[in-house]
């Protein structure tokens, strides 16, 4: 709670600020087409503006998995993303990727049109 009420508070001066966009846990029973059981996933999404200078947007999507895959017991994917605004709706967009689908972790390069502003 300490920590969520640290992002939402601007720094004296207003030079520096963090504001909460979206931060999300959820969980979920999976089931495929036919109802077997699939497992549960833990999930997470969290997306906070960060203001030191610039603009800028940290994303963290990550997912959990238990039994969803029969092969494999446990896995997991995890999303860290740095977003610079650049231009109205278009950003330049930074992400690295880990999980048990890749055998090192992946960097990203590339540019984002929000659709919807």
């Amino acid at each position: 709670m300490l920590f969520g009420l640290m992002l939402a508070a601007p720094a004296v001066g207003g030079q520096t600020a963090v504001i909460p966009i979206t931060n999300e846990l959820s969980f979920y029973n999976n089931l495929d087409d036919a109802g077997k059981s699939r497992g549960r996933t833990l999930q997470l999404v969290s997306i906070n503006s960060f203001h030191l200078l610039t603009d800028f947007s940290i994303e963290v999507t990550g997912d959990y998995n238990w039994g969803l895959d029969p092969y494999e017991k446990e896995d997991y994917y995890l999303e860290l993303s740095l977003v610079k605004p650049v231009y109205k709706a278009i950003s330049v967009n930074y992400q690295r990727i880990y999980g048990t689908f890749v055998p090192e972790p992946i960097n990203q390069f590339g540019v984002r049109i929000s659709l919807f502003r």
